[in-house]
């Protein structure tokens, strides 16, 4: 076991330093005169709080209790560095898919880390934990596959158009209700494991239900959302491993990603609820009342189609996560995808 002396009250000043770091970060990435320096704040944060981390595993003697050394640890950091910065090299128009796959790994990283933390319990894991670790692996889960899709759609190997079926949301809202039931029986009685890896797998697939039915050109809403979920699944796996940074960080991410997904849906003229139940590649019932052909959430032929289209490529220019809007192979993707062919 690792000791040196005030070593609790080191690893929360680096604890502090990073959450103040990572709230810097949103607000310097807020203006692009300063959103570099907002990037280099985030990972300066990140830094410091893997290495806060990994000092209080030593300190608490976690890692030789699971028969782990440093070393494990950092060559995992060197493959997820390998993997990392290759995919930072990509073109710009390219930005938004891999962000989507960046959420996906994150969320996969939480789901396993649920997973773990659950069949290492037992039938020995408080209520309140139990609880935030099935709202930890059902977010993340949901997350994995929905951000594999929304890669998927934007890099066109899956079709961008929306794909729809009679009674979907009903069959959507019928696979959460039974994720959250076999989670709060999960609650009252842990030493269930045979209902675990069904609701993983339910999150799965809602994620995947999640995402089909929205178009192309609406990914930037998705991705943001999506974020969200990944952040407060991230602040759920807080809870469980007891660690106040990854909690402020969670929160961070989560109320970020929500908040850009409201000003996403307002600058594309979609409703909010209809990004939530996943419809927005429907069309509302007020254009059609004014006389516009609009298809898949945008349009084309009228004015109203091309206003339509017009307040999308705005919304991509807003976008925190990309910027397409300027044109390339990309942009003219979603402008087809917005143009329902």
């Amino acid at each position: 076991m690792t000791e040196f002396v005030g070593s609790q009250s080191f690893i929360g000043l680096i604890y502090l330093i990073a959450s103040a770091l990572f709230i810097l970060a949103l607000r310097w990435m807020n203006a692009p005169p300063t959103a570099r320096r907002g990037i280099l704040a985030g990972e300066t944060g990140m830094v410091l709080a893997i290495g806060g981390t990994l000092l209080q595993l030593g300190i608490e003697g976690k890692l030789e209790h699971i028969a782990i050394s440093y070393g494990w640890i950092f060559v995992a950091l060197g493959i997820g560095t390998a993997i990392g910065v290759p995919l930072g090299l990509v073109q710009m128009t390219a930005v938004p898919q891999r962000t989507a796959l960046s959420h996906a790994f994150g969320a996969f990283c939480v789901t396993l880390v649920g997973t773990a933390e659950y069949y290492l319990g037992g039938t020995n894991i408080p209520p309140f934990k139990m609880s935030v670790l099935c709202c930890e692996v059902i977010l993340g889960g949901l997350t994995v596959t929905g951000s594999l899709m929304a890669a998927g759609k934007l890099q066109e190997v899956l079709p961008q158009r929306p794909i729809t079926f009679k009674g979907q949301n009903l069959f959507n809202l019928s696979m959460l209700v039974v994720a959250i039931g076999i989670a709060v029986y999960l609650v009252r009685n842990p030493g269930a494991p045979h209902l675990y890896p069904v609701m993983v797998g339910i999150a799965l697939v809602f994620g995947v239900m999640l995402v089909i039915p929205i178009g192309g050109a609406d990914m930037p809403t998705v991705i943001s959302l999506l974020n969200s979920y990944a952040g407060l699944s991230a602040a759920a796996m807080g809870f469980v491993l007891n660690n106040k940074l990854l909690i402020v960080a969670g929160a961070l991410d989560g109320s970020s990603g929500f908040i850009l997904s409201v000003i996403m849906s307002k600058a594309m003229n979609r409703s909010f609820t209809n990004v939530l139940f996943g419809a927005f590649g429907q069309v509302s019932s007020e254009p059609r009342r004014r006389g516009s052909r609009i298809r898949d959430g945008s349009g084309t032929g009228t004015a109203q189609g091309a206003g339509t289209l017009r307040r999308t490529h705005q919304a991509w220019s807003r976008c925190a996560v990309c910027d397409s809007s300027g044109g390339g192979p990309n942009a003219r993707t979603h402008e087809r995808a917005a143009g329902g062919s």
